[in-house]
Order: C-alpha cells, then sequence, then structure tokens
C-alpha cells in the first residue's frame, strides 16, 4: 500500500502563557492502533495540555488550547491516510469547533468526564446523526457511559485498570455490540488476555518495542543490508567500501539504480553508474533503503518502514549528530524484526558508543534513545527522567513523522 504524501501545516508543539505569565506546555503524541495480526489499523492521536496546578481552573482555556493544537495539525501527513482516533476537545463534541478531516476518517474519542454531563447523550447522537464515528474512551462498565453505548462505534478499555475492570468492560461492550479497543497494552500477556476476551483492536507501548529478545540466522541478503550499515555509519565513509557491497548483491543495487532514478531526486538523466548513484543517494538515504531491505525482509508494510524512519530522523534531530539516526535506526529495526538490539549490535558491528546506547541506553547517544522511546509510549515521566524536554522531543518527534513518510513512501517503490 502507498500511503499518500499530505502537506505538512506547523508540525510544532506549543508553549503557551496564561494568566500571571505560568508556562503551559501542549504536545502531541500518537500511537498505533492494530489488528489482531498487528498490522496497523491506524492511529490514536491525543493532544496533551499540562498546566501548574494553580492554571488547572482555566478549563475552557486549556480545551482552546488543545483546539488550536489540533487545527494545526494535518492528520493525513501525521497518520499516513488511515483512520485516525483523535481525543476530542469539549470543544468538538459540543459542536463549537468543527471536527477535523483526515483522509482515512477520524473517530473522535469520549473523554470518560464527558458522561457526567446531562446533555451528554443529545450532543454524540447528533454527531452520530452527521455520521461521525465516535469511541468512548477508558470504558468502565456499570456507570453513567453504559447510556451512552448505543451512540458509539468503539470502546476503548484500559487493561492497564486491571482484569477485575477490564473483563466486565470489554463483555458489556461486546453484548451491546460495540467492538473494543485494548488500550495500555504493555505485554504479550496483555494480548493474550485480549485475546482470550475477544478484543477488536489493541493499542499500547508493546507495539512499539522490542517484545521478542531472541537471536535468529539472517539470510545472505539480510547480511549485506547489515554490512551496509556497518558501512556507512561513523564519520567518514568509505565510499569504495560502500560500492562494494552495493554492487555485489544484485536486489541492493537495482533498489539503489530505481531510487536514484525515482522523482523523489528529479534528476535529468538517467543514472547507471553505481557509484555515482552511492555518492548522489548519501549515507542517509542508503541507510534508509537498508532498513527498508530488513524491515521488507519480513512482510512488513510501509507502516512498519515509515515507524523505523521516523524514530531514526527524531533521534538524529535531537542529538543534532548521524550517529545517533543509525542508533534509532537500528532500535527501530530491532523492534520491526523483534529481535534483541544485541543481535544487530553484533551483526552490524557499529561503534561502542552505537552499542551502549542500543544496549543499555547508555553512552552518548542513550539519553537521546531513552527519551524518544519514552515519547512512543506517551511516557511523560520517562522523557524527563532522560533529561530532555519533552516539549522538544515531541516537537522533534511530529516533525520526524512528516519527513519519514516521505522518505518511506519513495522507498517502498524502489
Amino acid at each position: 500500500m502507498t500511503l499518500p504524501i499530505s502537506p505538512w501545516t506547523d508540525p510544532s508543539p506549543t508553549r503557551a502563557v496564561m494568566a500571571a505569565g505560568a508556562s503551559t506546555e501542549v504536545t502531541v503524541h500518537r500511537q498505533p492502533v492494530v489488528r489482531q495480526d498487528r498490522n496497523v489499523h491506524g492511529y490514536a492521536v491525543n493532544v496533551v495540555v499540562r498546566a501548574p496546578l494553580s492554571q488547572a481552573h482555566f478549563g475552557e482555556r486549556l480545551d482552546a488550547l488543545a483546539q488550536a493544537e489540533y487545527d494545526k495539525l494535518d492528520l493525513t501527513a501525521l497518520t499516513g491516510g488511515t483512520v485516525v482516533f483523535v481525543g476530542a476537545t469539549t470543544g468538538l463534541l459540543t459542536g463549537r469547533w468543527p471536527v477535523p478531516k483526515s483522509a482515512g476518517g477520524v473517530v473522535l474519542e469520549v473523554p470518560r468526564q464527558f458522561a457526567d454531563r446531562a446533555d451528554a447523550a443529545v450532543h454524540l447522537g447528533r454527531l452520530r446523526a452527521a455520521g461521525v464515528p465516535l469511541a468512548l474512551a477508558d470504558y468502565v462498565a456499570g456507570g453513567r457511559q453504559d447510556l451512552l453505548l448505543p451512540l458509539v462505534t468503539f470502546t476503548k478499555v484500559d487493561l492497564g485498570r486491571g482484569a477485575e475492570i477490564a473483563a466486565p468492560a470489554i463483555g458489556y461492550a461486546h453484548r451491546a455490540g460495540v467492538p473494543v479497543i485494548a488500550e495500555r497494552v504493555d505485554s504479550e500477556a496483555a494480548v493474550s488476555f485480549g485475546e482470550s476476551h475477544g478484543v477488536d483492536l489493541y493499542q499500547g507501548p508493546l507495539f512499539q518495542r522490542d517484545t521478542l529478545p531472541t537471536a535468529r540466522d539472517f539470510t545472505a541478503g539480510e547480511m549485506q543490508c547489515l554490512e551496509l550499515m556497518r558501512a556507512l555509519h561513523g564519520r567518514e565513509v568509505d565510499a569504495a567500501k560502500v560500492i562494494r557491497i552495493v554492487g555485489s548483491d544484485p536486489e541492493l543495487m537495482i533498489r539503489v539504480l530505481h531510487l536514484v532514478n525515482s522523482s523523489i531526486f528529479g534528476g535529468a538523466h538517467r543514472i547507471d553508474s553505481i557509484g555515482q548513484a552511492v555518492t548522489l543517494l548519501g549515507p542517509r538515504h542508503l541507510g534508509a533503503l537498508a532498513a527498508s531491505s530488513l524491515v521488507g525482509a519480513r512482510g512488513h508494510s510501509i507502516a512498519g518502514l515509515w515507524f523505523v524512519l521516523t524514530r531514526a530522523v527524531a533521534c538524529r534531530t535531537l542529538a543534532d549528530d548521524d550517529a545517533a539516526y543509525t542508533v534509532g535506526l537500528l532500535s527501530a529495526v530491532a523492534s520491526q524484526l523483534r529481535i534483541a538490539p544485541a543481535v544487530l549490535v553484533a551483526r552490524s558491528g557499529v561503534s561502542d558508543d552505537v552499542g551502549q546506547a542500543l544496549l543499555s541506553l547508555s553512552g552518548p547517544y542513550g539519553p537521546t534513545l531513552a527519551a524518544v522511546l519514552a515519547h512512543e509510549e506517551n511516557d511523560h515521566a520517562g522523557v524527563e527522567a532522560s533529561g530532555l524536554s519533552p516539549f522538544d522531543v515531541a516537537r522533534a518527534y511530529l516533525a520526524a513523522v512528516a519527513d519519514a513518510l516521505g522518505t518511506a513512501t519513495s522507498l517502498s517503490g524502489s
């Protein structure tokens, strides 16, 4: 599947100033929503507003800040044209603001506290009549949310609340004929729990994490890709060695020539020389192509490559160092192939600095990778513990999403 490339509209999260000059931080978070086969169904996008306790009573103004951030987002670009689950503001649900648009469709997630409003059913009924799909967020059976079940398309059940709360919620939703999305899925045990209770979709940090630390044999083609990654790593790249590696693998050579002659480079003349192609592409695109070959070898979709490149670009942006790109790239490839990062460290022969980041989140690039991983899991405290600003990490990651989509789309056809 080829994903559309859409214009990106001001992807930076914002810092707002409210009463008495207090700083309020607004960040955007994104997680994949996957099917039982773990292919991406869509993405959950949520704007988080963090304000000092002294500002907590400014509910409408905080809501307006979140809405302003949604207005700046190109949801099609952020989600690759798949369905997007948007954490709805009160203004969206009450009709004060228009429902955002996305090529794959938008599902509004109804916050748990919205069910306490006397007019909740009226507003959701209006949206349903207008054809807007809805999802009850953090659904718990036995409360006022039950009254809204006939009006929604999905329920989202937080597995982090424990089986004693999650199981009845899943059962009640299914008896009402409403599909269930399991949230905060952070382990294989959680997936097994969901499977045993008939969960329809899954969302959580497990799907962006290295989950199966196992070793395996690599094919000859995969070994060539790893060798290419090793040759591209470092302050100075041995161009002759890179050309030799690419030229020794017919499939890799064809992909390199196809990419350099594609519309993304827009050259007036066809390139037939591997030497010229390697020079024109440069280390970054060659590294991305090697990652594409590794991920594609295991049957992953373009969404997997998009995720790999997003993590790599975000790491490079935050560290302002190409070696950090390698860290993010290998970390994400390990996640997609579901193998331990140690396997890729051993096979790719990267430097100690890169290896320390991948193996123990230490060394010069460890904090950067730790921050990006924490951001992917919506772990605000984890980002802060890395020593990086959650605002800066969110901004870098969001910009990386757009950057990576263009590269992933071009590579998918090479």
